[in-house]
Formats: structure tokens, sequence, C-alpha cells
């Protein structure tokens, strides 16, 4: 049965580990030049409603590296964008390729997309969730401090699709998120909402970040609340990540950001840019963690 990627919930904890542990096999075979081609002869799509930079990149890349080919379809370059049917699109790109990303602004479009799609649909992002990047930030927390099980990671900033898929990772693998919004902005209490326990929310940056492993945040303004971003800026007012409040976090923890960022919002420079900081590693995590999604992903093509 074809399986997709809507959200990290689509696969299980132990699937997650096998995933992330592959990963790293794929990023030893590559700097070794090691040619793995399982692609070889196949196309993956990718609609892209959304700009994107790390997302898009990474994803050619694994392609290219698979040794098959990546199809951009942006926008005005399809028939999406004169109305035509999900479905209709789903049903005929399944046809002729291997797997399937989407970038959208409504996460019911990529839901739509993978009914009707006879191969892997893969959500490349959407208001609800940003699946993909989680398996990259677990990645380059992995590499950098091993097992995450039982370990804290702390959310400071608004409660956005990365917020909801930092909760759907901490149910599925164990970790505890302490999660800190201002008033207003708080994540979907349906997606965070655990009964073991682990996840908190609450309105305080200090709180959230003390004694954490890792500190995460994300920029105050998404795309599409452009408009949004001058109130954004008063209201998020005593949320930016800086050294002050990485201070109160362990003594080793990591400071993470899925990029772009805006140095001065939500992160100092002196952190991002500081020994703390992997918003590197992880931006580069983003091919390894893929290539690993879609090696599995096509084998698990079928009626």
């Amino acid at each position: 049965m074809t399986r997709h990627l809507l959200s990290l919930n689509d696969l299980t904890g132990e699937e997650i580990v096998r995933l992330l542990d592959r990963a790293v096999e794929l990023k030893g075979m590559q700097r070794r030049g090691e040619i793995y081609e399982p692609m070889r002869g196949g196309a993956l799509a990718m609609i892209f409603e959304k700009s994107s930079t790390r997302t898009r990149v990474s994803f050619e890349v694994a392609a290219i590296q698979f040794g098959g080919n990546a199809i951009f379809i942006a926008p005005g370059d399809s028939q999406l964008g004169r109305g035509e049917p999900v479905a209709d699109t789903a049903r005929v790109l399944s046809s002729m390729t291997r797997a399937i990303v989407m970038r959208t602004h409504s996460h019911e479009r990529v839901v739509e997309l993978a009914k009707h799609s006879r191969v892997p649909v893969i959500n490349g992002l959407s208001d609800r969730f940003h699946p993909c990047q989680l398996l990259a930030d677990l990645l380059t927390w992995v590499e950098h401090r091993g097992s995450v099980t039982g370990r804290t990671a702390a959310w400071v900033g608004d409660g956005n699709n990365m917020c909801h898929s930092w909760a759907n990772a901490s149910k599925l693998l164990g970790f505890n998120l302490n999660i800190a919004t201002p008033a207003g902005y708080e994540p979907d209490p349906d997606i965070v909402t655990d009964p073991a326990g682990r996840i908190t929310l609450g309105n305080d940056p200090a709180a959230a970040v003390a004694g954490a492993d890792v500190v995460v945040t994300d920029t105050w303004a998404s795309m599409g609340q452009e408009e949004e971003k001058q109130q954004r800026v008063k209201d998020f007012a005593g949320f930016t990540v800086d050294a002050a409040l990485m201070a109160r976090a362990g003594a080793d923890a990591l400071f993470m950001h899925c990029l772009p960022a805006y140095r001065g919002y939500e992160v100092a420079s002196e952190v991002i840019d500081g020994p703390q900081s992997v918003v590197f590693d992880q931006a580069e995590n983003r091919l390894h963690a893929q290539k690993a999604l879609l090696e599995f992903l096509l084998r698990t093509v079928g009626p």
C-alpha cells in the first residue's frame, strides 16, 4: 500500500528512528562519493505554491543524487493555477512520476492530493505541519547529542506549523516539549494535547527554556502573514532568543531555527551566529533526511 508523509503522525516512532539511522548512512555514503541511484530513470514532481529555498533545493538535489530528475511546478506553470481540481492533477502526475512533493498554503490541498495519488505524496510545508523540517531537526539533534528520548526541547515563539510538528515528534519519540507563545498565538490544542504529560504550554519564554537541551524558534511572521508583521513584532516583544535566554537552558543546549531567520527579532545575532547554533547543520540535513524518506516511501508503492 502506498504511503504518504503529510505529518509526522504518518510514521511510527520506530520508523522515525530507522529513518534517522538511514539518513546518517546516506550522508556518509554521499561524503565518500558512493553512487546510489534508487530513482534512476524516475522523476520527482514538486508542486510549490509557496516560495522556498531549502525545501526546493534539498528535494531537487536528492532526486539528482538518487539518479532521477525533479520537475518544479510553480503556481503559474500548471493547470492548478487555472482551477484544475487537485484530484485530477494527482491522477495525472502519479501516472508519470515516482513521488510528489507539495508545498501549499492549505493543508487540505496536500491531503486531497494524497487521496488521489498512486505514488507517495510528501508535505513540503503546509499551514498545519512541516514534517520534513522536523526530520532534519531530529537528525541534527541526534548527531550532536545522541538519543532524544527523555530529553527536553523548548519552543519559543508562534504556535505555528513548526510548533505543531515539534509536538508530533515529542509524542512519537518520547521527549519533553515546553512551548512558550505570546497570548493569542498558542498552537492548536487538538495537536499539542498530550495525555502522557510531556508537552507543557505557557507564555513565559524563561520558564520554557529552563534546563532545556535544545531551544527552537521560528520567524514571527510566516509566509502569508506579512500584513500582520508590525502587530506581531509588538505582540512578540520579550520572545527574542538572546544570550540571556539561552543562558537559562542547559549548559550544552543547542539552538535551532528552520530558517530564514531575522536577526534582532526572533533571535539575536549572538545566538544564531554563536557556538550553540546548529542552524546550518539543520539546513544541510534537509537533504540527507529527505533522501532517507524518499527511499522509505518509494519502497511502499503498490496497490
